[in-house]
């Protein structure tokens, strides 16, 4: 589904992506484990085009999407829930998601899949009428998350989905990653609890200082004494 060939991402001066290449199957959960500032954050940016690759190119079912706009590359079925959430503070939560149906015009559709939304994250029909700003981290996440499942994206982007949450939403959270992936979103995952990541992904790679460390499945990876001793607490 996505192939990524040997990018490199600079901002200004700073080398912050060193020839990454990695692959994406249809219907996978993967997931990009490492430190911070390894190059996670800035991957998802250049895959959703707000940072252009200087070299290398990235090819989305089959065509090349490396330099292409954000709208365009929305449209083509990416989307992309960024670290920090990022909610529209002053509109109602029901806003936030019918802004992220913005591509769309297929009204009796938008409707349906805003009941989808909120049969997936019943607390967000809870509060559909509040103003997102006023929602607890955990609520802005999942509201985050449903509106860029308005999108009807094949493939979603998520960047650090669990900072900052109590473990019960973590828990929460992922669960319900879990179901968007079965209900055929196919998952491209950033996230600092690689033990929780590992968990519901099928691959996982790993990024240090700019380059891809070390790939396999979930389960090799977390088999693996050195990814346990550097990023699963040692266990």
């Amino acid at each position: 589904m996505l192939k990524v060939n040997g990018i490199n991402v600079y901002y200004g001066n700073i080398h912050a992506l060193k020839g990454v290449s990695l692959e994406i199957n249809e219907g996978e959960i993967v997931t990009l484990i490492g430190a911070n500032g390894a190059g996670k954050s800035t991957l998802l940016k250049t895959l959703s085009g707000l940072l252009k690759p200087k070299t290398g190119t990235i090819e989305y079912l089959g065509g090349s999407i490396s330099g292409k706009a954000p709208q365009s590359i929305v449209k083509s079925g990416i989307s992309h829930v960024p670290e920090g959430r990022r909610v529209f503070a002053n509109m109602s939560v029901e806003e936030n998601l019918e802004l992220g149906a913005y591509i769309r015009n297929d009204k009796k559709g938008i409707r349906e899949d805003i009941q989808r939304v909120y049969a997936l994250f019943p607390r967000l029909h809870e509060r559909r009428k509040q103003l997102s700003g006023t929602l607890s981290g955990g609520e802005q996440q999942m509201l985050a998350m449903g509106r860029a499942i308005m999108a009807k994206p094949k493939l979603l982007l998520l960047d650090e989905p669990s900072m900052g949450l109590a473990p019960l939403m973590v828990k929460t959270i992922f669960q319900i990653i879990k179901q968007v992936n079965q209900d055929g979103t196919t998952i491209l995952l950033v996230e600092q609890n690689a033990n929780m990541a590992l968990s519901i992904a099928d691959r996982a790679y790993v990024i240090e200082t700019g380059r891809v460390d070390i790939s396999g499945t979930a389960a090799e990876l977390q088999a693996s004494e050195e990814i346990r001793k550097a990023y699963l607490g040692g266990l």
